[in-house]
């Protein structure tokens, strides 16, 4: 059997965002910076997929809403915005998670080396942050807080609208990452007081490539791509009309049949997790009822999660054991270690991540490979041999 349940590294491009995918590269193929006909029913077609996004998050107006390459960069640009756009007033502080994508590290690292000083915040041990923790860092020299809506690795919904009421309160931008949070929970940027969001496409059934940020009116954006007068000047480079409105597609169909969806995952979900809490000294990482309702991120003791994978792999099953952004690097998550998690356990977790098109026959071959795996490469791991006779101690209980 082949079971696909790595929806969170990318899920697989949806029928309806195909076939808008494919009809846009016939029809829709001109320019919309053209002046000429061809360029005009382009630009016509990419503001009907801004006024959709904006419709399914609740924005305001359609021109809070700029179409980026991809979440990645939509982080860069909500960032660098807020830190630079404030530098002048005295503003060099920002506020994040420890656990963040690493679209954001990366940049706060880079932000830092530039004087910004940062504020890295750690989850409790359930992965999610406390209110009074944001509240406690921030400063009057703060420029922004930079909240995931939920975790890539472990799934932990963050408090987004008491953290969006704060910053309201206390007149401070809040961006969140909702790369994977959009069409699989209800977002309303303007009821969650969110001044910036990022979004991507391929994360919820569209094309890879394709993203947006929010940001709402009033706030300015600096531009971290040059060359061209598109998105309003504020992001350079010939705009993928085909891709935008295949994105379009794959968030209205999905946001249109959420509850449903949502429903029948979260079931596959707990039929996983009550599955896989069946074998001795293993763990759920992360919020059991605040998590999204597909992700399952799961800690072996004894087993290495990279030879799990490999394992579960040669048995047709796809799966993670980590962010598919940082898969080839050997050192633990730095999401579980952030929410306290030894380094052992850490190195031995798995992270599945389901969809609309699991079934429960699926489910089910997954717990028995996985019971099957685990056994197999405990009984010739020398970590297991230590913790089976008592030379090293177990983190977990039976």
């Amino acid at each position: 059997m082949k079971v696909y349940a790595d929806n969170a590294a990318t899920t697989y491009l949806s029928e309806t965002a195909r076939t808008v995918l494919i009809d846009a590269l016939d029809k829709y193929n001109g320019n919309p910076n053209s002046l000429h006909s061809d360029g005009q029913l382009a630009k016509e077609k990419l503001e009907e997929a801004r006024q959709t996004v904006a419709k399914y998050i609740n924005a305001k107006n359609a021109n809070e809403i700029y179409f980026t390459s991809g979440g990645s960069e939509a982080d860069n640009q909500a960032l660098i915005s807020a830190a630079k756009g404030l530098k002048d007033k005295g503003k060099k502080h920002l506020i994040t998670l420890s656990i963040e994508h690493h679209a954001i590290l990366h940049t706060m690292a880079t932000l830092e080396k530039e004087g910004f000083e940062v504020t890295y915040l750690n989850p409790k041990s359930n992965g999610i942050v406390d209110v009074e923790d944001v509240r406690n860092a921030l400063r009057e020299d703060t420029a922004l807080v930079s909240v995931m809506f939920a975790n890539n690795e472990m799934g932990a919904i963050q408090p987004i609208p008491e953290i969006g009421a704060l910053c309201k309160e206390k007149g401070v931008l809040f961006h969140t990452d909702a790369v994977q949070a959009t069409a699989h929970l209800p977002i309303d940027v303007q009821a969650m007081n969110i001044d910036m969001l990022s979004l991507s496409a391929h994360k919820f059934h569209g094309p890879k490539g394709v993203g947006v940020l929010y940001a709402r009116n009033g706030i300015r954006l600096i531009n971290i791509i040059e060359g061209g007068a598109q998105e309003r000047g504020k992001r350079a480079g010939t705009i993928n009309v085909p891709g935008i409105l295949s994105l379009a597609a794959a968030l209205k169909e999905a946001c249109d049949n959420m509850e449903e969806n949502m429903n029948k995952v979260k079931a596959l979900r707990d039929r996983l997790i009550n599955g896989l809490k069946e074998i001795p000294y293993s763990k759920l990482n992360g919020d059991p009822v605040k998590r999204l309702p597909g992700n399952v991120n799961y800690s072996f003791e004894g087993v290495e999660g990279e030879s799990l994978l490999l394992g579960l792999d040669r048995e047709g099953i796809c799966c993670s054991s980590g962010s598919a952004c940082t898969s080839e690097s050997l050192d633990p998550s730095h999401v579980l270690t952030g929410m306290g998690l030894p380094i052992e356990l850490a190195h031995g977790s798995l992270r599945f991540s389901l969809d609309i098109n699991n079934t429960e026959e699926e489910i089910d071959y997954i717990i028995e490979k996985v019971n099957q795996v685990v056994d197999r490469y405990r009984e010739m791991s020398p970590l297991w041999e230590d913790l089976k006779t008592g030379k090293r101690q177990h983190y977990l209980p039976e």
